[in-house]
């Protein structure tokens, strides 16, 4: 049931007909039989993978600025149409990629109302020594225009059961749409908040309106540093826990959630992750023949960025597609979530793939 669910996680499939929650189960199962009709019929081999998301691009402008924890660190940005129109729905978890005035693309979480048909809601916190992203978002005036493309959903909510929802941070953006979507159909759930400080944490306001018996908010500067037994203190037997925040704190939960009765764990990050098992190699850029060596603890991008300061790329995850490059010449070890298999032959994601041997030439 585990692998249909991540086959259908990104489809476009209608609220159940009765009103139950989640996706409707007659529709879904249709999808799946004419999915595998059709690959027989191409004569071509089924596979179990999330189909293609279907996306579109928006001009959208800023309508309302507004600040959302007391330090000011964390603005809020309500976007809508330029003309006036309706937005594709959205399911918690989902994200939008924007392009920004300086062409920059950045990723942010849709942390407001599915219901609301008009208005995408995003947060953003300021990154002083970040990618440059967060700094431009928070220079956004109302009448602003950007380029919006999505939603996309690679974190979904599955609105069953019972669930313990654990935000550090700005990982709220994506986990406070979940609680909301519980809380409305009566769900098992908890949810633990953990932040710096709770001058630097935002939606408290709203997060203290709920039954405080099923919030925990923790603070460094007055509980410390969590330990994975104060994260999932909470974790439900035969349950699911939703995880978005920053690399220490998923690292706690990861290795904790196997010691807890739950059994699902679904988890979204806001930065790369760590380059496991990486080898070092050399990656030469063809448009002027320049030589970089790869670093057996960092990622090409990481490398190319300080010589190619406006290469592109967005997520550094590998599942935007931002950071795409021809390979001209070597042979890339693939660990991306996004190229199909025809892309891999000739095109890589750098900023999470590498070299399968000493050098790969770029169409850089």
């Amino acid at each position: 049931m585990a692998a249909v669910r991540e086959y259908r996680a990104s489809r476009t499939i209608p609220e159940d007909l009765l009103g139950k929650g989640g996706m409707d189960e007659s529709l879904a199962q249709i999808t799946d039989g004419l999915d595998k009709l059709f690959a027989i019929l191409d004569h071509s081999k089924y596979k179990a993978r999330a189909a293609p998301v279907q996306t579109r691009t928006h001009t959208m402008a800023v309508s309302e600025r507004f600040t959302l924890c007391r330090d000011e660190n964390v603005v809020g940005l309500t976007l809508r149409r330029v003309d006036g129109g309706d937005l594709p729905p959205w399911h918690p978890g989902s994200h939008l990629d924007l392009v920004l005035p300086s062409g920059r693309r950045r990723q942010y979480s849709l942390c407001g109302d599915p219901l609301e048909k008009d208005a995408y809601s995003i947060a953003v916190r300021l990154v002083p020594d970040g990618g440059g992203g967060s700094a431009e978002m928070h220079t956004l005036e109302v009448g602003d225009r950007l380029s919006v493309t999505g939603p996309r959903n690679a974190f979904p909510f599955y609105a069953s059961g019972s669930a313990l929802f654990v935000a550090g941070g700005i990982g709220i953006t994506a986990i406070i749409p979940m609680v909301r979507r519980a809380r409305a159909l009566g769900m098992d759930w908890h949810l633990v908040y953990s932040g710096r400080s709770r001058q630097s944490m935002p939606f408290l306001d709203e997060v203290s309106t709920w039954d405080q018996e099923r919030v925990t908010v923790r603070t460094d500067d007055v509980d410390g540093l969590p330990t994975a037994a104060d994260l999932l203190r909470h974790a439900p037997d035969g349950g699911s826990v939703y995880c978005c925040g920053p690399p220490p704190m998923l690292a706690l939960v990861r290795e904790g959630v196997p010691a807890t009765g739950a059994t699902r764990l679904h988890y979204e990050r806001f930065s790369p992750p760590p380059v496991v098992a990486g080898s070092p190699f050399s990656v030469e850029l063809a448009s002027s023949g320049t030589v970089l060596d790869v670093a057996a603890d960092r990622t090409a991008l990481d490398v190319i960025r300080e010589v190619v300061p406006g290469v592109p790329y967005s997520c550094r995850q590998g599942f935007c597609g931002t950071c795409k490059v021809k390979v001209l010449a070597g042979a890339p070890e693939h660990r991306d979530r996004r190229l199909a298999d025809d892309e891999r032959e000739d095109h890589m994601l750098i900023c999470v793939s590498r070299s399968a041997g000493e050098r790969l030439t770029l169409d850089l």
